[in-house]
């Protein structure tokens, strides 16, 4: 069968490629190639800048000819690419003799074999690879998680004054405001994006096994480390100036390891919202002509939020897996890295997709401020540590424990928690601040 949505083995390419079709100009194999041009094309425009022999500097339209080999690159041009490969059996050295290529018969041809001077794959690879997550990174991640978070404090605006029962430990518990509950998430999420961004985007660019050997051979008087760096910034990327043959990914684990407690938190916020949607506290908008069961008609399933945890579930075991072994690479280059680093668009994409459908499963939500309520008066006792509490400051003695033996394995009512408070030792004046306490207003503050 011809490969299709429909055909896909992965859902990521099939019936979620629609969720997850921006992440192909980032990590597809036409973007692999793409990016690989991108890095040899202005390693040799920067070439030109150091005064090789043979190789006088690239002016400004020379280098907009140039550029625009990866700025227009086509699906014909990446056929062109995976048909020399078929011949090369070597990804990197196709995208060499293609450049080489459409360089043929232009003012370029007697410098072709600075095309890849120097250099090993890895040298592409690994520049080529931190280059798209930074762009994808930079251009819709972190765009769609500021979407995301501010979307939660829109909800928190909006629901800051609305009273709820607390749980913990699953009991009942101080009342609390829905509004906190959220903006709980809202500095969860700013904090671990603040450590995100941090994490640098790391290269490796040092030639065979990271000591410049081919370069310092042939141009011994040339500072290479400071071109490589300079070259690099250029990019916007940040080189690691001891290496092997490869990058050691360490910052690259960082990352992953930043995304997964994204992951995690977002986890945790789906859990909670099911939970409350199960508890009544939330309904669900309705839309016609969806059914939430094929046997019980009634049903309004929280399905949003259930497939973000599912492939949230998914993206982190991935994260795990990448940055326990991207790290660890034999002596100085094993080849174990290369299928990890060609899936690292599997558990982006499954971020992606679980960010998104939690953002449609909060577009759904309806609050239910009866059922919030009701919840609240249903379980008067949580009001038991307020007046204990005011007890204790006026030297009441033990509020605690007369609290404990009033409230605990019975059912508290507001007429049986106003006839304990008639029943107190105590001033009229306190009385009265004890009578206003409930359980709709013995919120805190926030």
């Amino acid at each position: 069968m011809k490969l299709t949505e429909i055909t896909a083995i992965s859902p990521v390419d099939g019936r979620y490629y629609s969720k997850a079709s921006a992440l192909s100009n980032y990590f597809s194999e036409f973007a692999l190639i793409k990016y690989r041009i991108w890095i040899e094309i202005e390693y040799f425009i920067a070439l030109g800048e150091v005064g090789l022999k043979g190789f006088e500097p690239i002016n400004p339209a020379q280098a907009a000819f140039l550029r625009s080999m990866y700025i227009g690159f086509n699906e014909e041009d990446a056929l062109r690419v995976k048909e020399i490969e078929r011949t090369t059996n070597h990804d990197v050295k196709a995208v060499e003799y293609f450049i080489k290529e459409k360089l043929k018969g232009t003012e370029f041809e007697s410098r072709l074999e600075y095309i890849h001077f120097g250099l090993t794959s890895q040298d592409i690879n690994n520049t080529a690879i931190p280059l798209s997550i930074k762009h994808y990174h930079e251009e819709v991640f972190i765009p769609l998680w500021k979407k995301f978070i501010d979307t939660l404090r829109e909800s928190a605006e909006e629901w800051k004054n609305v009273p709820m029962l607390a749980k913990t430990h699953g009991q009942p518990a101080s009342p609390t405001k829905l509004g906190k509950e959220i903006m709980v998430f809202v500095e969860r999420f700013e904090k671990q994006i603040q450590i995100l961004q941090q994490v640098a985007f790391a290269c490796k660019f040092g030639g065979a096994t990271g000591n410049f050997n081919a370069h310092h051979v042939a141009y011994p008087a040339k500072d290479w480390v400071q071109f490589a760096n300079n070259f690099t910034d250029s990019l916007g990327l940040q080189r690691s100036q001891y290496t092997t043959q490869i990058e050691h990914y360490d910052m690259l684990a960082a990352y992953f390891d930043a995304v997964k407690r994204l992951n995690t938190i977002l986890l945790d916020l789906n859990r909670d919202m099911w939970t409350y949607i199960s508890m009544e506290y939330f309904r669900q908008k309705t839309k016609a002509g969806e059914v939430g069961s094929s046997a019980m008609p009634h049903k309004v399933n929280p399905i949003d939020f259930e497939n973000s945890e599912g492939n949230l579930g998914i993206a982190n075991a991935l994260f795990e897996h990448f940055a326990a072994k991207l790290p660890i690479s034999r002596l100085q280059r094993d080849l174990t890295d290369s299928t990890v680093l060609r899936n690292i668009g599997v558990p982006l994409a499954h971020t992606q997709i679980a960010l998104e459908s939690t953002l449609k499963g909060w577009g759904k939500l309806l609050l239910n401020s009866a059922k919030l309520e009701q919840d609240l008066m249903n379980n008067y006792a949580v009001v038991a540590e307020a007046i204990q509490t005011i007890l204790r400051r006026e030297g009441y003695p033990q509020p605690y424990e007369k609290l404990k033996e009033f409230t605990r394995g019975q059912e508290i009512t507001e007429e049986l928690m106003k006839q304990f408070v008639e029943s107190l030792d105590v001033s009229e004046e306190i009385k009265s601040e004890l009578r206003l306490i409930t359980p709709l207003n013995y919120t805190g503050v926030f």
